[in-house]
């Protein structure tokens, strides 16, 4: 059985559509990602998973259970972090996790070990007194996850899991997701729009605009690419974007601050482009194919820019209810 099918799930708010029709599978045990851009439709799609909102159309099953129907079987098997913090703070850690055991009815006579289990697995045994307001950011997702995990659910959602985290505290989270991968049976359903969180997971699925793009593993997605991308910097760019297609067929455009365009060998091809470009060049870098370039080619656009896209709509459509 899969842990998680879905079949033309949609979600809309009045005449905004923002999951569109989406359709996927979670095997058992698989670590899961959605990855695209805020406002892609990401948490709206877990919200439904999770029962937290209703969908407007299609079907969907978590661990077995329909998330329409059966919707407190749902929440039994399930665990969810959330991307906004939802612990009490005027808590402690050990606390905050007593409450969640009670609200999900975890027997008594197994509390005390599990919590103590899951406290380690993410290096909070220490602090479990400590009150989660003395808590730094790292520290309160860590003992999130935790608590998503204290009831021993079958699939754990995880929502943006790092957001606002920096480098290293995020890359602290990822050891502790593995290893619970390593030691829990349990499937792993996470949203992101950082690109090096999606390696982690065995199946991408890139989501813009509420529809899902394409879905494979990160390597399956790279090589499907498979060109290399070039930035170059120049004085004018539309006339160098007008000078790659002229003179060497390419497609180009402005992306990151830079002129960018997908090219076969591009370490060859970048002599060619000093000699026969034409235009000055002040300049140049060659990347192998990465997600960024596997979400640009499926989508158009770099994730970084449909983030901008999403923030600039979404402040419209604010100024509008605002009239």
């Amino acid at each position: 059985m899969n842990a998680v099918e879905v079949t033309g799930l949609e979600k809309s708010y009045g005449k905004v559509d923002a999951v569109k029709g989406v359709s996927f599978e979670v095997a058992h045990g698989e670590v899961f990602g959605f990855l695209g851009p805020n406002g892609a439709g990401k948490s709206t799609t877990i919200s439904m998973l999770c029962t937290l909102i209703n969908p407007t159309g299609g079907s969907a099953r978590v661990a077995g259970h329909d998330v329409v129907k059966e919707r407190d079987e749902v929440r039994r098997n399930i665990g969810l972090v959330f991307q906004d913090p939802t612990l009490d703070s005027y808590l402690t850690a050990e606390q905050n996790l007593r409450f969640h055991a009670e609200l999900y009815g975890v027997p008594r006579s197994v509390v005390d070990e599990r919590l103590r289990q899951v406290m380690e697995m993410v290096a909070l045994w220490d602090r479990r007194d400590s009150k989660v307001q003395t808590f730094s950011g790292g520290m309160k997702r860590r003992l999130e996850i935790a608590r998503g995990l204290l009831h021993s659910p079958r699939v754990l959602f995880l929502d943006e899991p790092t957001v606002g985290l920096d480098p290293q505290t995020r890359s602290a989270i990822w050891g502790y997701i593995n290893e619970l991968r390593r030691t829990e049976d349990i499937t792993i359903f996470m949203t992101t729009h950082y690109m090096d969180e999606a390696e982690y997971c065995d199946r991408i699925a890139i989501i813009d605009h509420g529809e899902i793009v394409v879905i494979d593993s990160p390597e399956a997605l790279k090589a499907s690419v498979g060109k290399d991308r070039v930035q170059i910097h120049t004085s004018d760019d539309q006339a160098a974007i007008a000078a790659l297609k002229e003179r060497f067929d390419v497609d180009a455009g402005v992306h990151d601050g830079a002129v960018t365009f997908a090219v076969a060998s591009g370490e060859e091809f970048v002599p060619r482009l000093f000699a026969e470009l034409g235009l000055p060049i002040t300049g140049v870098s060659v990347h192998r194919p990465t997600l960024d370039d596997v979400f640009m080619n499926y989508t158009g656009s770099t994730i970084r820019d449909a983030e901008e896209e999403s923030g600039g709509m979404n402040q419209m459509m604010r100024a509008r209810l605002r009239r």
